[in-house]
């Protein structure tokens, strides 16, 4: 039968092969793992040092900016996606609309935002990127194109 806001009526039971087949589930799954793939890629090679200085900078462009917003931005998607994961789990249980109403549209506004500020890190990686000089970075380049490829596929993904 009909439900509000696209579930069926509450007290139903959850059936996990057709949860995991709905759009926004699958969806919330793959920006998780992008989200995954970025900050790891940036905290794991994301700085490193020069022979003849011992201090760690960031690959991009020794801009620490770069980094800890593409950290920042990974880690809060990333736990927002478990959030939201959670939310899914729970929603059919829910019976007041109204509580439903304002989930899906905290869902939507949040995943608005969090495209936004994936495209505004997808830019300002790439033009750091651009600026930074190949000789000074030697393990760290994979990691950095990586981040840098897995932004760009975040702002589809949410």
């Amino acid at each position: 039968g009909g439900g509000a806001y696209g579930a069926a009526k509450a007290g139903g039971a959850f059936d996990l092969l057709r949860f995991v087949q709905q759009p926004q589930v699958v969806a919330r799954i793959v920006s998780a793992v992008f989200a995954l793939i970025v900050f790891a890629c940036l905290v794991g090679d994301g700085y490193t040092s020069l022979a003849e200085e011992p201090r760690l900078f960031c690959v991009f462009n020794h801009n620490e900016d770069a980094c800890r917003y593409g950290i920042g931005v990974g880690v809060l998607a990333f736990l927002a996606c478990i959030f939201f994961f959670m939310v899914d789990v729970y929603f059919p249980q829910i019976s007041n609309t109204t509580d439903r109403k304002y989930l899906v549209l905290a869902d939507l506004g949040f995943s608005g935002v969090w495209t936004f500020l994936w495209f505004i890190g997808f830019c300002f990686l790439t033009n750091q990127w651009s600026w930074t000089r190949a000789e000074e970075v030697y393990i760290g380049a994979d990691s950095a194109r990586a981040a840098i490829t897995f932004s760009f596929f975040s702002i589809f993904s949410w």
